[in-house]
Order: structure tokens, then sequence, then C-alpha cells
């Protein structure tokens, strides 16, 4: 049992070894070449170096590039770079750099630890070349004075170990230890000087390092022996003072001060200075002439600044250990008007509503004047003329800005307060402060359209749900009272064609419902109301006129020829006889729409014989060419096609069949046809009357329309239509209106003279001139 515990101990101690680290530690001097070999650590680390190319064998490093670079191929450690051990490690006593090199498959970390070794590569410096030092001759020995030590980067031993100092008899050096800045040297005075013997004494200091062979450094100690001055000066008064006017120039002399010095040479020169306890504010103002003792103004002298100023003056001899006295100097400002006053505005709204009363308080308004007496006293007044006033209050300086008329934000949202201030010094002084005053919104103003009707032209067939046209109002206020919402109003009066519409209520865009048809609805007018968003809101409203403009939807319709099953098919008995231009036949044809879209043309599509029969191109009227012969066919077959002007022409077709007989055969089969057929033609004849009656209706109607419209001469929105009856070639009609100062006519197969093609009306609408006598015949009439 004890055997087999001990296996699996050995067992677990393998498991955890091979993923384990290992370390090893080497030393290698600073300053070494670019790939010096610092050890081999395949062979310190047991590692077969055939293996570790493939195991990745390598430095891991957590800041840039390393200092070492292993070689993969035998696993020898290389230095990656010079290396400077005072600039990897500074100060430290010891400088050890360690590195973390891994192994995969399996996972192996090693821990490497390598020294940098300092080598005596810098020399003890001193910081000054040469350091003086004055001794008075008065000293007594045992003086110390502290010299500043020399400075070796080079660590340990290599570092500054002594110092030494040239031969004399007067001094010593004497060196302290501190944890924090090593030897400390000490100059010490072992012997009474003598100036008169000796004034001036040159002394070397030698630092040396620790290193093998040594390294020194040294500084020249300069002492100067200064004699004794044993009487102080003194000022010629008691007391100083002077009065200085505000803002003088710099460099203007305030007063003067003397001192005298009962010494000889330079012990009894005197040169003057400020005392060290005079404010640094003080100096930046004023200077003193060391020689003279004169005061001068340096900086800007401001009486609301200061009023006075009291100065320590020093005078000091000149000897080696010079003698001081003091004494203090006063200096009154005197205020000048330098000061313009200052406009505060302590209590302020922006936005005052259009609709405030006179006297409405709008801001507060203080003001100061840092200047003194009559300097320091203010008016205060507005720039300009505005609504506004000033009313003084019962505090000095302390104003309201009230107003004086009402406003209104329709004529000026927004009124820039130039407030002036001035004070009555000499001379005065004036400043300004603009404040900008808003007029806020009150909702006083009804949405405005910007013609009082509108007109708009719509093609019939729209497509429905599409809009068709928009009306737009704006209202002078802002915010939400000047957001416009429309509305169609539908409780303007007994108006159906309201329901055909819908308006967006945001952007005044109207929709078609339904699609229009001019034949059944030629124009209407409704109402819109524009709402806006205040409270209370506020409405208007205008006329929209609409027209309908035709477009070409309908074919041509023949009336005859037509036989009694519907078809556009007859037959005509023409005698041999007959002269050329004889009138075989008229097709007669009818179209819904008008202008050009119902201005019908015939043309033959086919005929058996192109010499014997004409047809005219506008009246559909049939005539032979020629006579006939004996050797032309008895029967002929004609297809004529019938067109409107349209865009996009439509057509219908009637058949023409003509039977040539003999003059006597063309009159019995003409009495005998007229019994056989007299109910078609009777049938026929019924159809005709009925749609000339109509058709005479409407043109004496539209000629009672006409003269009423030409002897009222009033501007009406409103078409109106005329029925004419001009065209005596086939059913054909135009429509006559008016817009304006100007009147508009779908064109038929004739115009007037002096018409004109409206531009955007696909070539159907004409202006007709205002003439009194002038009119255009519009008829729909059935040509025999």
């Amino acid at each position: 049992m004890g055997e087999l515990w001990w296996w699996l101990f050995g067992i677990v101690v393998l498991f955890f070894c091979k993923g384990s680290s290992a370390q090893i530690r080497y030393s290698i001097s600073e300053e070494q070449k670019d790939g010096a070999v610092v050890g081999n650590v395949a062979k310190d680390l047991g590692i077969d170096p055939r293996v570790l190319r493939e195991r990745g064998f390598r430095i891991v490093s957590s800041g840039g590039e390393s200092l070492f670079r292993v070689n993969e191929n035998d696993g020898v450690l290389h230095v990656n770079g010079k290396i400077d051990r005072e600039q990897v490690c500074d100060k430290s006593s010891a400088c050890v750099i360690n590195l973390k090199l891994v192994l995969e498959n399996p996972l192996e970390i090693h821990y490497i630890a390598v020294e940098i070794l300092d080598i005596n590569d810098h020399i003890p410096s001193f910081t000054e070349k040469v350091k003086k030092i004055e001794i008075f001759e008065s000293a007594l020995p045992g003086v110390r004075f502290q010299l500043q030590p020399a400075q070796d980067v080079d660590a340990g031993t290599n570092s500054v170990q002594q110092y030494r100092l040239s031969q004399n008899e007067h001094f010593r050096i004497e060196v302290k230890e501190r944890a924090a800045h090593g030897k400390i040297p000490f100059l010490i005075l072992q012997k009474q000087l003598d100036r008169e013997a000796i004034p001036n004494h040159k002394l070397v200091i030698t630092a040396s390092d620790g290193g093998k062979p040594p390294k020194t450094g040294t500084m020249e100690i300069s002492v100067d022996v200064l004699d004794v001055n044993d009487n102080s000066p003194v000022f010629t008064r008691d007391a100083y003072s002077a009065s200085l006017n505000e803002n003088v120039p710099a460099g203007t002399t305030v007063m003067r001060v003397n001192a005298t010095d009962l010494d000889n040479g330079t012990n009894g020169e005197v040169f003057y200075a400020f005392s060290n306890d005079v404010n640094i504010k003080f100096r930046e103002l004023f200077d003193i002439d060391s020689a003279t003792g004169d005061i001068i103004v340096k900086g800007l002298i401001d009486f609301e600044e200061n009023d006075a100023y009291e100065i320590d003056i020093q005078a000091s001899d000149k000897g080696l250990a010079p003698l001081t006295a003091d004494k203090s100097v006063l200096i009154t400002v005197v205020d000048v008007n330098d000061n313009a006053p200052e406009i505060e505005v302590t209590s302020f709204s922006s936005a005052v509503p259009e609709d405030a009363r006179i006297g409405t308080t709008v801001a507060l308004i203080s003001i100061t004047d840092a200047d003194s007496g009559m300097n320091g006293k203010v008016v205060c007044s507005l720039a300009e003329d505005l609504p506004f006033k000033l009313t003084p209050s019962l505090q000095d300086n302390v104003y309201s800005l009230v107003t004086k008329s009402l406003l209104d934000r329709e004529s000026t949202s927004h009124y820039d307060i130039t407030l002036r201030a001035k004070d009555e010094g000499e001379p005065s002084l004036t400043s300004e402060k603009t404040i900008t005053v808003l007029v806020s919104d009150v909702n006083d103003n009804s949405p405005e359209f910007p013609v009082t009707s509108y007109t708009f032209y719509v093609k019939e067939n729209n497509v429905p749900g599409e809009p068709v046209f928009s009306v737009s109002a704006s209202d002078k206020d802002t915010g939400d009272n000047a957001l416009v919402t429309y509305q169609i109003c539908r409780d303007c009066g007994d108006n159906p064609f309201v329901s055909y519409l819908n308006i967006n209520s945001e952007n005044g865009k109207v929709y078609a419902l339904k699609s229009f048809d001019f034949e059944s609805m030629k124009t209407f007018h409704f109402h819109v109301l524009a709402t806006d968003g205040g409270t209370p809101s506020l409405t208007s409203n205008v006329t929209v006129n609409v027209f309908i403009l035709d477009e070409n939807d309908n074919a041509p319709k023949i009336l005859f020829p037509m036989n009694s099953n519907g078809s556009a098919e007859g037959v005509e008995e023409l005698p041999r006889n007959v002269n050329p231009a004889h009138l075989v036949t008229k097709v007669r044809a009818y179209d819904a729409d008008v202008g050009y879209n119902g201005w019908l043309l015939f043309s033959l599509q086919e005929v058996t014989d192109h010499t014997l029969f004409s047809l005219d191109r506008y009246t559909g009227q049939l005539r032979t060419m020629r006579s006939f012969t004996e050797t032309d066919e008895a029967e002929h077959k004609l297809i004529i096609i019938v067109k409107d002007n349209g865009n996009i022409s439509l057509s219908a077709t009637a058949t023409v069949g003509i039977k040539l007989v003999e003059p006597k055969e063309a009159f019995a089969a003409s009495d005998s046809k007229s019994v056989a057929q007299g109910e078609d033609e009777n049938s026929i004849t019924f159809y005709l009357i009925i749609t000339l009656g109509a058709v005479s209706v409407l043109f004496l109607v539209s000629i009672i329309v006409l003269v009423v419209m030409q002897c009222s001469k009033q501007k009406d929105y409103s078409s109106k239509y005329l029925q004419d009856a001009a065209y005596d070639g086939t059913l054909c009609h135009s429509i006559q209106y008016r817009s304006g100062d100007k009147r508009y006519m779908l064109v038929g197969p004739r115009m007037s003279i002096g018409s004109t093609i409206v531009p955007g009306s696909n070539a159907n609408t004409l202006v007709v001139p205002d003439r009194r006598r002038t009119s255009i015949e519009v008829s729909k009439r059935v040509t025999k």
C-alpha cells in the first residue's frame, strides 16, 4: 500500500513539472555589443536544441522590444542592442532583468534573470566649474560652508567615494554621509582669514569614484575675503509723502529719498531698493532708482483700485557686509474721471406679449460708476425713440424699463434697445448697452389665402385618390398660432360635389375621391376653411372654382347610314346618267367630346374605284367624280372612316354600298323602295327630329345666355357654356366660357378670327378677344 502512494505521488510531481517553470540567472556587463552571448539557455535547461523551433521557443515580453533575443536553432541568449545600465536601472544597486521563455506542445515556462553589471564608464562631475564663496575677515574658525556634491551616474563602488582639497592652511574638507544624497562635502574654516594679507583664496576640490582605476572630477573654489562694515546709512528726513494723479504715464517721478553713510569707500556708497516685504503688486506699479533714490511710476495707477500706497524703502551701503536702513514713504492717489458708467441689467424679461398693457415692466437697470464725486454721478436714457421708456426708482441709479405704447409683433417682432449712461465728470464719459426684447405672439391674426378665390382646371378621367390641386394659407402669427390646418366646408350650402373631394389638413392638397367626367359635369365650386392652432383658434375661408377639361375619351358614333339592326351600313341606288359632283349620300356622325377631341374628319378607307367617288373631309358628303360608263361595275362598296382630332385619335367606320341602275329602274325602284322601307325611314326620321329639336333648344338657350353675358360684362369664374350651330358637316360642338378678363373656347371645326391658343391647353383652348359684338357660335346640330 505504501509503494502505491509513492508511485501516485511521483506521477503527480512529474505532471506538474511538465508544465511548470524553471529559472536560471546570468550576469553580463553593460555596454556589450549587439549580439553578445549571454548564455546557452537550452543547454542550461536541458532542452534538446533540435525541438526548439518546433515547440516555438521564444521570449515573451509584456512591454516593447526586449533587450535580449534567443536563437531558435541553438537556444543561445544574445544581447539585443547595446545595454546602458544607467538608462535601464537608473541608480538601483542591483539591475536585474527578468525574462520569460515559453515552449509549446507541451507548454513549458522558464524564468531567466539577467543581472546587468555596472562598469566604471562615467566620471564624477560638479554642476559648477567655479564655486564662489564670500567670507568676512571677522569670521571665526569652525564656520562651515556646504558644497554641491559631485554627480556620478555609476552605481555601487563606481560612484563617488571620496573628496580631497588642494593643500592650504586655512580650509579643510569634511564629508558627511546622507542616505538620499550620498556623500556631501563641507568646506571648514580652520584658521581666521586676513583680508589685508590674502584677499582671495583659490582652492581645488577633487571627487574620486571607486573604480579601478578610479576616475576623478574637479571644481575650483574661489573664496573672497570681505572687509568689515560698521556704519549704517541714515535718511535725511524723518517722513516722506507725495500726491499723484491716477493714470499718469509710466516714467513719471513721484519723489526722491536720500540717505548718507559715514563709512569710507564702498562701505560709504549708498544704493536704494524696496524692502523685501514690499507687495509684489506695488513693485509692478513703482520702481526706484538705486543710485538717486527717485521713486518712478512703472505701471497703471488706478484710484479705484487703491487710493494710497505706503512703501518701505531700504538704503544699503556697498560694504562687503552691507548695512541697511529702512524708511516708509506714503503716496496718495488723486481721482480722475477715467471710468465710464457700467450698465447692469439686474432683472430682464426677454419676451413681452404683444398685448401687454402700457406700463408693463420689461427690465430693471442698475448703473454704477467706479469714480467718486461728480465723476461718479450718472444719468441714464434710451438712445432712440421706441415704444419703451425708463422710469427712475427710489434708489439712486436704478431704473425700470417699461412699455409706453402698445406692441404689435407682426410689424416688429423684436426691439434692440440701446441704454445710454453718461456721467458728469470733466470730460464726461458715456457707455451704452444693447438688450434685445422679443415680442411674443398672441393669436390676433386669421389665416390668409393669397387670392380671394381659386380657379383650377382638372382633366377628366383623373385617377381617384390622387391630388388634383392644392390651396395654401399663411398666418402672420408664429408657432402654434401660425400652424394652419385645412378642411372642406361641407355645411356651406347644398353642394353635392364636396362628397367627391377630400383635403390634407396639413398641406392643403385636395384629392379627388372619384374620376371626373366632362360630359356629365363641367364645373363646380366649393369652400375651403383654414384654421390656425391658436387658443381660441381663428378661421378664414376661400372659394375654389373647378373646371373639368375634356379629354378624348369618346369615339365618334355613326348616325347615318344605320340599318335596322344597328350596324353602320347602308345601300344607295344611283342612276348611271348622273352628272359629276352628284351628291350620292352624306355620312353623319357625332362625338360627345368637345374642341379638337370632337372635331370629326372623314376619309375613304376602302373603295372599289378611286376615280368614281370623292368624300368631303369635313362634311362627309359623298359625291361622284365623273360620269359613269358602260364598263363601270354595277355595284360598289365604300368603307368610310370617321376620326376625331384628339391627341390619341379615336375612330368609327361606316359601310356604304352603291348600286348603279338605269334611270327608269332607278325611278321605279325608288318608288317601291320608299313604300317598302317606309317604316325604316319613319324610324330614322323620328330620331333625327328628336335630335334636331334638342339641338335647336340648346342653341336658343345658348344664344340667350351669350347675349346676357355680353351685356352684363361681369367677371364670373363659373364657365358660361353656349351651344353653337356653326358647322354643317357633322354633329360637333364647342364650349365657350369666361375667367377673369379673358374668355376661353374649346375649339370646334371653325375658329373665329383673332383667337389665340392658350399655353398648356393641349391646343384645344382659344382665348377670344372681348369684343362686344363678336361671338363664337357653338352648336350641336345634325346636318342632313
